[in-house]
């Protein structure tokens, strides 16, 4: 091959790589095309999620979800619908469905478009990713969770409280296709903030469940010398000293730790 084939060759790729990864070639009735798909199949499955709900009912708590539903339809303002979504949500959330609690949650926030509503939503979500075991609900609060803490963020892009709970919602249900992402996103946060307290407190907790006892140990003593009133902490170092078989450590923790409970 000759120089310049060569080099037009290697202007070829470039292009390639520029075109693909930096400018955006969806015409955009495309874009409106997938916009549409998804939001289709988000409504899709909200709509089979509360079927399968409502068949779990009672007559009576089923007129009740009803009649919540028509309140919606006849509510004549923004602030009357998000009265109703407020009950509808407590309504599922009691019934142990964090699912549809955190789907009323997010029509909330969508009303309001405020970070503490949106972080509301997102940890409706989360709690449902801790509690709940059928895939497709997984599936459906992981995808809500992600969307509703970027929702916070892009209100409030300085609350780091928002970026923890992104990557803790990651944690709890990994990406098939990059499991490590939550835990690679706190990690870059302690790197950017290695005296957040927060941060080292879940790189802690989630060193224990993963029964990495030494690497937990390193950012809860240094997360307890930044807020030694901090009871998560001292709770977490309890669990770790006794794994690490340091009773005397464990016993001053363990009594700290039911103290303050």
């Amino acid at each position: 091959m000759t120089k310049l084939q060569i080099g037009v060759v290697g202007l070829a790729v470039t292009l390639f790589v520029v075109l693909y990864f930096v400018f955006d070639t969806k015409p955009p009735e495309q874009k409106e095309v997938e916009k549409a798909r998804s939001l289709t199949s988000e409504m899709t499955d909200i709509a089979s999620l509360l079927k399968e709900a409502k068949d779990t009912l009672s007559p009576a708590m089923l007129s009740t979800v009803h009649a919540f539903e028509e309140r919606v339809k006849e509510a004549g303002s923004d602030s009357a619908q998000v009265k109703v979504y407020e009950e509808m949500a407590g309504l599922w959330y009691d019934l142990g469905r964090p699912d549809l609690s955190g789907y009323y949650a997010m029509q909330i926030a969508g009303k309001v478009q405020t970070e503490e509503a949106w972080s509301i939503a997102g940890t409706t979500f989360t709690i449902c990713l801790q509690t709940q075991d059928n895939p497709k609900v997984l599936d459906y609060c992981s995808n809500r969770a992600v969307e509703s803490f970027e929702g916070a963020i892009s209100l409030n892009p300085e609350n780091l409280n928002h970026r923890v709970n992104l990557a803790l919602a990651y944690t709890e249900y990994p990406p098939k296709d990059n499991p490590m992402q939550g835990i690679l996103m706190l990690v870059d946060l302690n790197k950017k903030y290695p005296e957040n307290t927060l941060v080292l407190e879940n790189l802690g907790r989630l060193a224990i469940k993963t029964g990495q006892f030494e690497k937990a140990k390193e950012r809860l003593e240094k997360a307890y010398s930044l807020s030694p009133d901090n009871l998560k902490v001292i709770c977490l170092l309890a669990q770790t000293y006794e794994s690490l078989g340091d009773a005397e450590k464990a016993s001053e923790f363990i009594s700290r730790c039911q103290a303050g409970k």
